[in-house]
């Protein structure tokens, strides 16, 4: 065999061994460290986390049966160990209400204080609270104070909220120039109620924001704000207005429907709006 022939047969094999050798590696490093967290009696959830994420993503670069069932294994150590966290969290966070009077309810990684719920990213070592389906604060590190606090801020925007005696006036405005904006009246008078919510956004923009648009002149009408308004008009007794269910298919569109929550849990996907 020709030097030259011999060289290019070497170096198609190296070619051909080097990413799986390269793969190979990979997995033995993250083995090696989820070895390690596994042999220790004190569980650690967070380290097992991170290297569950190293040894998934290392692991699917090699087909290997015993592998897999490793790196199932140890996912589900690593899930337990993040469940049994998140319930010792729980329980302090419970405390910490508790002291003030109020009830913590649910379980993780769903918890419910009144009307407001709080969802636990263990992983993240952060958590969110929410006004049904809409996200009231961004993340935040998993702090009783700073989940406190941003509870007691969220109780003033949102649950002690008073409607507004102009509101269903101006919903009513909304809804009617959405129809006057069509060629031809919906059936049944049915608009979006999103589409309602935007016009009804811009019809309380000043002169000062038409004259001269920009971020600085706008005057927002947050979503959670509005789908609240609609809750307390509910919560009033009779609306002059009925709400349209939303087929699945809207209910997994936020641009095409609300979820109206009647607990902190519970409620309904809304896709349109009527007047009577």
């Amino acid at each position: 065999m020709r030097q030259a022939d011999l060289l290019a047969q070497l170096q198609a094999a190296e070619s051909e061994l080097d990413p799986q050798f390269k793969a190979l590696r990979g997995v033995m490093a993250a083995l090696k460290t989820a070895v390690r967290l596994a042999a220790d009696e004190q569980v650690d959830a967070l380290p097992m986390y991170k290297a569950q994420i190293k040894l998934e993503t290392a692991a699917a670069e090699v087909e290997n049966e015993t592998l897999a069932a490793a790196v199932t294994a140890f996912a589900a150590a690593t899930q337990s160990a993040l469940d049994n966290l998140a319930y010792d969290f729980a329980k302090d966070l419970r405390d910490a209400f508790a002291a003030r009077g109020e009830e913590v309810a649910g379980r993780p990684p769903l918890l419910t204080v009144g009307l407001l719920s709080f969802k636990i990213e263990m992983a993240a070592r952060k958590g969110q609270w929410f006004y049904g389906r809409e996200p009231l604060t961004k993340p935040i590190p998993l702090s009783l104070t700073a989940i406190v606090k941003a509870y007691d801020q969220q109780v003033k925007r949102i649950i002690e909220r008073k409607l507004d005696d102009s509101f269903l006036e101006e919903l009513r405005k909304a809804w009617d120039d959405c129809i006057a904006k069509r060629k031809q009246r919906p059936s049944g008078g049915r608009v979006n109620i999103v589409e309602v919510h935007a016009q009804m956004t811009m019809n309380r923009q000043t002169a000062r924001f038409h004259n001269a648009p920009s971020r600085a002149t706008f005057k927002d009408y947050d979503r959670v704000l509005f789908i609240r308004d609609l809750g307390l008009v509910r919560d009033q007794g009779e609306a002059p207005f009925k709400l349209g269910v939303a087929t699945k298919s809207l209910a997994e569109q936020s641009n095409r429907s609300i979820w109206l929550p009647e607990t902190a849990v519970n409620g309904d996907y809304y896709s349109d709006i009527t007047f009577d």
